[in-house]
């Protein structure tokens, strides 16, 4: 029988798209050209949304120990994240390849088939279904599904068969980065210009294993014909650093630019784009995994509505609508962090002025926002309540009255809907009944913030991704707003 969707590509995107459909009721199932997953590791560690976004899902506490960063940077100009009244920290040093192996356990365990071994050669699209044409290790393989999503990566097989336009900046720079062995490196986390317009950047993997990134002016941006060796690596990084690291060796390496594209549609009929597939560029900031795994779970509970017949279609509108503008201001941060970043020292009259500006806290909170994705608000309705369209911190606590305490994370274990009510409040609980089959509703009262941040509204729905879409509003007695956002963004009620 034909599936829900067919998605293409197994990396942090797919999988975690993979499991919001699963978690939404949706028979979904993945592709890979890959026999088995690379290992390698472009990114290391995510951004603070990131991070609620798995805390929203219990998927946080399965890895392990991990490691914080109270700073953060924008193109290499430090910012102090424990000095903002809302916590930006990201986590660091978490290697790429551990984030994809939880991710693959957990929508193994949720039932989802992974096909490894199995890339995509053509797709034919009707009004009703997509049938998607792969090449695997027993020969040609042809599969049937409602929708096509392609997280396949920056060259994107999905994207070019759909004839979506890629438009970008060609490549001015590029860049080696490797996992070492037995370098034995100091730590430089952010990075470090090298007079010339060289930078350079070591973080510890492991006892024994540094990550490494090289800037040196006048590394091709295409390297050319051949395999990079480490000897390249080892001789840029004694150039610019004066230490020699021939005696190590490299588990993994590889030539990267600083081209970068971005996907003009994210939908394009019964296609759709995730991840790198949507948006490319150079590994700046742990921004583009975390940019991707974001774009699969505001994608997932929506096609998984659609797909269950409880929205219509143009509920999927919403889907480009809301993270294109997110990958339109990530190509604007990275272009603006690659020059503060990899220029020479010409750049270093704005870089003196920004590390003022970041002393400022209005200057230093609206870039953490930009950084941690804290700050991003959906156009979800008409304007109204400050709080509408930003996501609800998941470290609020609910006292419920039983006498449990329950934080907001914990609340979006499930992928539903949320509607929180504190006090007496039974039209909203009465309105949200129809939902009942995909919004819980839950009072209680709010335990006091432990931070400056203000309070969360008395009353507010939350969709599945954590975001707010309607809020508590002392001119809405009757629910007549609530029914309309839980129309909107759960579709057609029960009864």
């Amino acid at each position: 029988m034909p599936h829900g969707v067919i998605i293409v590509g197994a990396g942090p995107a797919g999988l975690m798209l993979a499991g919001e459909l699963a978690l939404g009721g949706a028979d979904v199932v993945v592709y890979d050209k890959l026999p088995a997953p690379s290992g390698e590791s472009r990114g290391l560690g995510f951004t603070s949304r990131t991070a609620e976004v798995f805390d929203q899902r219990g998927l946080l506490e399965r890895l392990g120990d991990i490691r914080w960063g109270s700073k953060g940077h924008y193109g290499g100009v430090r910012i102090d994240f424990s000095l903002l009244e809302e916590s930006h920290f990201g986590v660091m040093g978490l290697a790429q390849s551990v984030t994809e192996d939880m991710l693959g356990t957990w929508v193994t365990e949720l039932g989802v088939e992974v096909r490894r071994g199995h890339e995509l050669t053509s797709f034919t699209e009707t009004d009703d279904e997509i049938v998607a044409r792969f090449t695997g290790p027993a020969g040609p393989v042809t599969d049937t599904a409602s929708y096509l999503v392609g997280c396949d990566g920056g060259n994107s097989t999905v994207r070019r068969l759909a004839g979506i336009a890629f438009p970008g900046a060609k490549a001015t720079r590029g860049l080696y980065l490797a996992d070492v062995v037995g370098a034995d490196l100091r730590m430089r986390p952010i990075g470090e210009r090298i007079p010339g317009g060289g930078m350079v950047l070591s973080v510890t993997l492991e006892p024994g294993v540094d990550r490494i990134v090289i800037h040196e002016p006048g590394i091709r941006p295409h390297h050319g014909e051949g395999e990079l060796t480490f000897t390249e690596v080892a001789d840029a990084w004694q150039r610019l650093t004066g230490e020699d690291i021939h005696h190590a060796d490299a588990t993994w390496m590889c030539a990267l630019t600083n081209a970068t594209g971005l996907a003009a549609q994210y939908r394009k009929g019964r296609v759709l784009l995730a991840g790198d597939a949507a948006h490319d560029h150079a590994p700046l900031g742990a921004q583009g995994v975390s940019v991707g795994l974001q774009d699969a779970v505001n994608l997932g509970f929506k096609l998984a509505a659609v797909l269950r017949g409880h929205a219509g279609d143009d509920l999927l509108d919403t889907y480009h609508g809301e993270r294109h503008p997110i990958g339109e201001k990530l190509m604007t941060d990275v272009h603006a962090m690659s020059l503060l970043y990899l220029s020479g020292e010409e750049m270093e009259p704005l870089r003196a002025v920004m590390r003022e500006l970041v002393q400022l806290q209005p200057v230093a909170r609206h870039l953490a926002g930009r950084v941690s994705g804290l700050h991003i608000r959906y156009d979800v309705g008409p304007a109204g309540h400050p709080h509408l369209g930003l996501r609800l911190a998941p470290h609020h606590v609910l006292e419920r009255p039983d006498g449990s305490r329950t934080r907001v994370a914990e609340l979006l274990r499930s992928a539903r809907g949320v509607l929180i009510v504190t006090g007496d409040d039974e039209p909203a609980a009465k309105t949200a009944a129809d939902w009942a089959d995909r919004v819980d509703t839950v009072t209680g009262t709010w335990a006091p913030p432990d931070t400056a941040a203000a309070p969360p509204p008395a009353r507010v729905l939350v969709r599945p991704d954590g975001h707010i879409v309607w809020t508590d509003d002392p001119d809405d007695p009757d629910g007549a707003d609530l029914r309309e956002a839980l129309h909107r963004w759960f579709g057609r009620p029960a009864a």
